[in-house]
């Protein structure tokens, strides 16, 4: 029997995706196609590596961190649970937003809803240090939201990465959660095993949990 996956990963179109502002767009370029009468289709791909849903690497933020590649992969593999939050665009998440949501992973994933792949606002919300500080005294490992970044647009401080690195709490950004009901799951987003890289695009799943786990 197949199980119930959950893609909580954007789709990718070459050429349309929006990224973060300055960052190179995704393109292909075809080196070899089929149809142009060769034996196989081959291609390149042109693009930052914080393509639509990523993980960033330590050092993103950090001049002596690790890359992304040498992560440990029970950042990216395990149980998580979903919160969904409702804050102003342009905001921060606090402590006080989760309210009574149990944190009983070591993986937490937070839909703030003020983010929209498609059109690539730039009045999303992140997370305050605060609340960074707050999940590291709680066992969590690794942070994601629906967001591009965990800290806003135009923060030249960067805050809650700054938290994040200093509580080792790896980082997902901009998931696909409008449509996850808020829960327990089993997270899948390993990152490719890009050595000295600062980021790379996963493929990110949720498996649900049996009910008693919610």
């Amino acid at each position: 029997m197949n199980q119930h996956i959950i893609d909580i990963t954007h789709p990718i179109h070459a050429g349309s995706t929006r990224v973060w502002p300055g960052d190179n767009v995704p393109n292909r370029e075809f080196l070899m196609r089929i149809e142009n009468g060769d034996s196989v289709t081959l291609s390149t791909l042109h693009s930052t590596v914080h393509l639509g849903t990523h993980a960033d690497g330590p050092c993103h933020y950090d001049a002596e961190g690790q890359g992304v590649g040498e992560m440990d992969l029970n950042h990216y593999i395990g149980p998580c649970r979903v919160v969904r939050v409702e804050v102003e665009p342009g905001s921060r998440v606090t402590i006080e937003d989760l309210g009574d949501t149990p944190l009983d992973a070591a993986r937490i994933i937070i839909d703030t809803g003020t983010f929209r792949f498609k059109h690539f606002n730039e009045d999303f919300a992140g997370l305050s240090p605060e609340l960074i500080d707050h999940l590291a005294d709680h066992d969590v490992v690794t942070v994601g939201l629906d967001s591009p970044s965990v800290d806003l647009l135009n923060d030249r401080h960067i805050v809650a990465h700054g938290r994040c690195n200093a509580r080792s709490i790896a980082i997902l950004e901009t998931l696909r959660l409008t449509d996850v009901d808020p829960g327990r799951y089993q997270l899948c987003a390993q990152p490719l095993k890009l050595v000295d890289f600062d980021g790379s695009p996963v493929r990110a799943v949720l498996l649900p949990e049996s009910k008693s786990s919610h």
